[in-house]
């Protein structure tokens, strides 16, 4: 062997077996460090804990070393699922997984994958407006389709259902017709068999609509084995399945998209979706339940998000409006029967009878959570009632002026059993009652869909409120008083139909059930997969993430958690970034908009300064409020056009977005706690500078925030620092990191408030991360010459 083939043959050994599936010629260091340790972590059941600046490649170093676990033979890995809260970098990972595809050696099969969507995306009749199917009510109707489809396969088969559907087309096409006379419905590209009009079949009681892709599908499924043989296609050697993709094969073979997409979950190499199908608990009893094992390798994108997101999904509630819908939806069950009773009786009431019977559930179950509905409105009614006229004298006249209301039902800072749950204790209704709401909530959905099919007259849209209200009361019993904050809400409306002297004329009333302290939850679900990789640029300080993402859960039970922080890797001359010692731009020191504290006057300068920059500048306030008076104090000040995000829809959202990225530069102004400053596409021109004014803490005199700040205090010791400033302090890291997205992008990074700047007991600096140093601390007088040298 001569020297140059025996140190090719040391570099060959050298190279790692992970090489083959990652997407571009070379990795950077980092990445390769970072796949390396996301490989080895979780070849032990463990998990990474990854900050990396944007331009250190997480997408790929994640996909990549999840990929590999997949492929290689000894692992037992089968999946990776991948979970992102932002539409762009749910875009970056497939456009990674294309680049992973397309560099695959030679003789290698490509790696599937798919992108999970709704059903408003992939129903052909919805995505054509036919079949009396529409955004407003394709998924009531689709599970009314649905129902109806099984049911009728109890006298005929599925695949006659679905060759119903096709012949009613065919004997339009055979009848001599103009154009055949038949008309087929088209989506994606695909031609199906069915008409654009929901087929029906008729029965001894009358014709039923049913869905034919549905019946197809249904048709298609094995009685034993894997629901994948259902699917039309050949997905191993698809690669990524668009969605465009996956409707066009389905409909042009007759089936339903949605469950070929739901048969396909288990069996393609990389999922991607977002939290709802790993941390829901609806979605995945229903949908995504096949993806949590430990066979799938996590990806968790953006998971400075996570805490925040699965509170949101755990927590519950119920209005006002629903416990009346619900009340009213066991009437409808109760009172056929007892008019039958009675002598005079109307209606299906053998229909009913035999429901119940089957369930179990009794008609004096039935009454007794109806009136258990009943008193907690009235419940509500004076509670509400008892602080309107407390708080506000005379609201009966000035409902127009009422302001949104949040009711604790218990001190949030002492956690102690809340009112409503004494009060029902004290008017005679025990924890089985509350689970009695679910069991007899789930069977009245299930008794008035069974009564509807059987009716002529059913239009297939109706949403059944008594099985959600149900559940949410069970939840309300079962959940513990200290890790969870029990409330009134009050939301402003307008409802006309209300008594005049009603606050139900103004509110809609809710109680409300939130889950202060997610971690649990959260580690209790990353410990059903193998383990993965939780990454985001804004992850740092690693201890409180552990802490609140349930990580350190994971690890006291003996599963590796390792953590890395990588730095980004542009050229630093490109950038400049200041820590600016302008007063603190907190409720207390600035004082109302209208007035000309010293405080918003320093503010005021510096953002005009910042906003003067050449090119797009990006303004982050606290709030909206706040954002309102920044646009203020620019317009007429600057030579710029000022734009003003409110908060509106995401069409109004996005529309501002296009603006602000055409034409010359402009200042855009939003909200902190808005969607322009999170997962936004700033490449290139886009941005050139971005300033942040204070520091984004949520109201702190909320009774919801004191309750979790409390909850925070007695489980992790430093409530407001890990609950509070932490989540706050990555709102702004997050918005500055919108400016420098490249090697070659120069911009101006500003943090405008003296606790980014000072070390002082209430400074934020030791929270900024990896690059908290590049933040300079300068005085409000010398920031226009900072900008100023680094512009020359």
């Amino acid at each position: 062997m001569t020297e140059e083939s025996g140190a090719a043959a040391e570099a060959d050994t050298e190279r790692p077996p992970w090489r083959d599936v990652f997407g571009h010629a070379e990795p950077y260091e980092e990445q390769a460090e970072g796949i390396a340790t996301a490989v080895e972590t979780a070849s032990e059941n463990g998990f990474l804990a990854l900050e990396g600046a944007c331009g250190t490649g997480k997408t790929m170093l994640a996909l990549t070393a999840g990929i590999h676990l997949v492929r290689d033979p000894d692992s037992q890995y089968e999946r990776v699922l991948v979970l992102t809260s932002v539409k762009q970098q749910l875009r970056q990972f497939e456009q990674d997984l294309r680049l992973v595809n397309e560099n695959l050696p030679e003789d290698w099969r490509p790696v599937s994958g798919l992108t999970l969507v709704g059903k408003a995306d992939v129903c052909p009749y919805n995505r054509e407006g036919a079949g009396g199917i529409d955004g407003e009510n394709v998924y009531d109707r689709c599970e009314s389709l649905r129902e109806r489809t099984r049911g009728l396969t109890e006298d005929t088969s599925a695949g006659s259902l679905a060759q119903h559907g096709r012949s009613q087309q065919v004997g339009l096409a055979d009848s001599g017709a103009e154009d055949g006379g038949a008309s087929y419905l088209e989506s994606a590209g695909g031609m199906s068999p069915y008409a654009p009009e929901m087929p029906e079949y008729g029965t001894d009681t009358g014709s039923v609509e049913f869905c034919p892709f549905y019946a197809q599908y249904l048709d298609d499924l094995p009685e034993e084995g894997n629901p994948v043989e259902a699917v039309p296609f050949d997905h191993t050697e698809a690669g990524l399945i668009t969605t465009e993709d996956l409707v066009r094969h389905s409909v042009e073979h007759g089936t339903c998209p949605h469950s070929v997409m739901g048969a396909l979950l288990p069996s393609v190499e990389v999922v991607v979706g977002n939290y709802y199908h790993a941390f829901d608990p609806t979605t995945t009893e229903s949908f995504t339940g096949p993806l949590l094992d430990d066979s799938t390798f996590l990806v968790c994108d953006e998971a400075h998000m996570l805490e925040p997101r699965v509170r949101e999904l755990v927590s519950d509630g119920v209005s006002d409006t629903a416990l009346r819908d619900a009340e009213a939806e066991i009437a409808q069950v109760v009172q056929p029967l007892t008019m039958s009773a009675e002598g005079r009786a109307t209606g299906p009431v053998e229909t009913i009878r035999g429901e119940l019977q089957d369930s179990g559930v009794t008609v004096e179950d039935c009454q007794r959570v109806r009136t258990f509905l009943r008193d907690l409105r009235e419940y509500l009614d004076d509670r509400v009632t008892d602080h309107l006229d407390r708080e506000h004298r005379g609201w009966q006249d000035s409902m127009a002026d009422l302001p949104d209301v949040e009711l604790p039902l218990r001190d949030p800072e002492e956690p102690a059993v809340d009112d409503l749950t004494e009060w029902a204790s004290e008017t005679g209704y025990t924890d089985s009652d509350w689970a009695l709401a679910a069991s007899v909530g789930a069977v009245v959905g299930h008794v008035l869909n069974t009564v509807d099919e059987a009716s002529e007259e059913d239009d297939g849209e109706k949403r059944r409120t008594a099985p959600a209200v149900g559940r949410a009361l069970a939840a309300w019993a079962e959940a513990d008083h200290t890790d969870h904050f029990r409330e009134i809400r009050l939301e402003r409306t307008w409802n006309d139909v209300a008594p005049r002297d009603s606050w139900r004329r103004a509110y809609n009333g809710r109680f409300e059930l939130h889950c202060c302290v997610p971690g649990d939850r959260i580690g209790e679900r990353l410990a059903e997969f193998g383990g993965g990789v939780l990454m985001s640029a804004t992850l740092a300080p690693l201890d409180v993430f552990r802490s609140v993402s349930g990580l350190d859960h994971l690890a006291d039970a003996g599963r590796p958690v390792t953590e890395r922080v990588y730095e980004m890797n542009f050229p630093p001359e490109n950038r400049a970034s200041f820590a600016v010692k302008a007063p603190k731009f907190t409720y207390a020191n600035r004082g109302a908009p209208d007035e000309e504290t010293p405080t918003r006057v320093a503010h005021a300068r510096a953002i005009r300064q910042v906003a003067s920059v050449e090119g797009n500048v990006l303004v982050g306030m606290p709030s909206y409020a706040e954002a309102e008076w920044a646009a203020g104090v620019l317009r007429g000040h600057v030579d710029k056009e000022v734009l003003l995000d409110e908060s509106s829809s995401d069409a109004a959202t996005g529309a501002m977005r296009d603006e602000f990225f055409e034409g010359p530069g402009k200042v855009l102004v939003t909200s902190l706690r808005g969607t322009l400053t999170e997962g936004v596409d700033y490449r290139g021109d886009r941005l050139t500078a971005a300033v942040v004014s204070g520091v984004p803490i949520v109201n702190t005199a909320s009774p919801r925030t004191k309750a979790v700040r409390t909850a925070y205090d007695r489980r992790f010791g430093e409530g407001f620092r890990d609950a509070l400033l932490v989540p706050a302090v990555r709102k702004a890291r997050q918005a500055i990191g919108r400016v420098i997205r490249g090697p070659d992008e120069r911009g101006v990074r500003v943090l405008l408030d003296e606790r980014y700047a000072s070390d002082d007991w209430d400074s934020v600096r030791d929270l900024l991360g990896p690059d908290r140093e590049e933040f300079q601390p300068v005085g409000p007088d010398m920031l226009d010459f900072a900008l100023e040298r680094f512009d020359g």
